[in-house]
């Protein structure tokens, strides 16, 4: 099932619109051209729903939310939904001001989204109404471990149920669920975390595999987690090997998403069905 997902990229070369963040907007597109889909970044209210209506999904994404872009979010978001597109939220800092947290329910309220991914604490915030997010990044409280792991499988099964999208948790440890099934993701290294976008890079990732397996969304969405996850583990490699550091680990990490081959996936997925 994962290599007719990852072939299935390759082969139909979704066409992806990404409403998103303009200081990732760059490595977003990189991402999705990498691994074997088509970016187009389109994001003023004259043309957003025309754009989109050629595409096979759209990314909304409120890294750099502003009130000019809200509007096209929405009109996108409502004329994907009419023709079927996966929709992928990534709901960047929700909890960290009013503008964000008000924008997100907004969204929630007026698109159906497939899939909704953010750290614990954005997602939290969702499902709250309110949260400890820490600027962008999640609050240490909430940091899924071993020990919790249970608890957030249950919590984002609810949250699924209630929203109608998959959740996706990122961190450590990576959770994808549904309202039935979940997957947890123990790919990826701590050095993600310390150049900006990953989060974002990701979410356009998801938002690629999705529109090339709309059939398969839930699978979609982890194939594509762990695709990122294994990608950061190679990178790092190399940037030991080449005495690297943060700007290195960048260009290594889509280096290792464009040179993905389905061997190395079977060779290094770690994803566990639950």
């Amino acid at each position: 099932m994962y290599k007719d997902i990852f072939m299935n990229v390759r082969v139909k070369s979704p066409l992806v619109h990404c409403i998103t963040n303009y200081v990732t907007v760059n490595d977003c597109a990189n991402v999705i051209l990498g691994c074997g889909g088509s970016p187009i970044m389109a994001d003023d209210i004259s043309e957003v729903e025309e754009i989109t209506s050629i595409c096979n999904s759209l990314d909304i994404n409120i890294g750099t939310l502003n009130v000019r872009t809200i509007k096209s979010m929405i009109a996108a978001g409502k004329r994907s939904n009419q023709l079927s597109h996966p929709v992928v939220l990534d709901p960047v800092g929700t909890g960290a001001s009013i503008l964000r947290t008000s924008t997100t329910f907004k969204l929630l309220e007026e698109i159906k989204f497939d899939v909704i991914r953010g750290n614990i604490s954005e997602i939290k915030t969702i499902s709250q109404g309110s949260g400890n997010t820490k600027g962008v990044d999640a609050d240490v409280s909430d940091i899924v471990t071993e020990d919790n792991i249970d608890e957030v499988i249950s919590f984002s099964k609810e949250l699924s149920k209630k929203t109608g999208a998959i959740i996706v948790i990122t961190g450590v440890i990576d959770i994808v669920s549904d309202s039935k099934e979940s997957y947890i993701v123990r790919n990826g290294h701590t050095m993600m975390s310390k150049i900006t976008g990953t989060g974002c890079m990701l979410t356009a990732l998801i938002a690629t595999y999705c529109g090339a397996n709309k059939d398969n969304i839930l699978k979609a969405t982890a194939l594509a987690v762990g695709v990122m996850g294994l990608s950061g583990e190679l990178a790092h490699k190399k940037v030991i090997d080449n005495n690297g550091g943060t700007s290195s680990y960048r260009m290594f990490l889509i280096d290792e998403i464009s040179k993905m081959e389905f061997k190395s996936l079977e060779g290094g997925l770690k994803i566990e069905s639950r």
